[in-house]
């Protein structure tokens, strides 16, 4: 794994805060953004918690290196370093969808002090979660380079309006995302950094240290999810201490599927904590 860029890791991030109280730090996926979060935010700030949702490296508003291929440790890097600049004074709880959740356990694993509890929804925290024809793929970096770059906009929202139906939702509508989600999610992927599309191949099998995170963990995902298996994230809660599993009938971003089961979920779990 390169963990040294030919460039500076950039020490700024695109972020929102809303709220005051007790830090939640929000990190979105893979070709999302800080907008994953907005029908959660606003519960939070309700219930007396401080937001705070960043852009990653090369991902929203945030910087976006120039350069082929990134790798995970630059991200980690760069959201450590912001981390670092928001000067809270006490532990955050960080709330990490897919790559994001990957970034959180890799923060609570280096800096526990710091971090006050996980909320892991979908997690991606070893590269044999994804289906065999999403790992050919994105270890095929000229290609993928090359689609990403060419691919023009109403494609990308037509291949997330078809997701979303073929997604469904559970409560019997056609689309398991809603419509402004659906427009943001196709705007999303169009704005990130093709070389992001590199990451996923450096996952690693982090088997080994997760019976080492004792802090309180929630980990939420969808049933359905055809992104990660299914089957990995019960196996993830076995091996964290202090962990409990919550599987909702929705696909890979049950956050944003299934919001109000969702936040409920995640409010009672952070109004449990120490």
């Amino acid at each position: 794994m390169k963990s040294t860029p030919d460039f500076e890791i950039p020490t700024t991030a695109n972020y929102v805060q809303q709220g005051s109280g007790v830090p939640v730090v929000l990190i979105h996926g893979i070709a999302a953004s800080l907008h994953d979060w907005d029908e959660f935010t606003p519960e939070l700030t309700r219930h007396g918690y401080a937001s705070y949702a960043l852009d990653l490296l090369g991902h929203g508003d945030s910087p976006k290196p120039d350069s082929r291929a990134y790798h995970v440790e630059w991200l980690f890097e760069h959201f450590s370093k912001w981390m670092t600049a928001l000067q809270l004074t006490e532990p955050a709880v960080l709330v990490g969808h897919s790559l994001g959740g990957y970034l959180a356990l890799e923060y609570a694993r280096r800096v526990p002090a710091w971090t006050r509890g996980l909320i892991l929804v979908s997690p991606f925290y070893d590269r044999v979660q994804l289906p065999l024809l999403l790992r050919r793929s994105y270890s095929r970096m000229g290609l993928r380079n090359l689609i990403v770059s060419r691919t023009p906009h109403w494609l990308f929202r037509l291949i997330v309006d078809v997701t979303s139906v073929a997604m469904g939702h559970s409560s019997g509508a056609l689309h398991a995302l809603p419509e402004h989600i659906r427009k943001q999610t196709a705007l999303d992927y169009a704005r990130t950094a093709p070389g992001v599309y590199h990451i996923p191949n450096e996952i690693p099998n982090n088997d080994a240290f997760l019976s080492s995170i004792t802090i309180p963990t929630l980990v939420v995902w969808g049933d359905q999810d055809k992104t990660l298996a299914p089957t990995s994230f019960p196996k993830l809660v076995e091996k964290m201490p202090r962990s409990i599993g919550k599987s909702i009938h929705a696909g890979h971003v049950p956050h944003q599927s299934n919001v109000d089961e969702f936040n409920r979920m995640a409010l009672e779990f952070l109004q449990k904590l120490p």
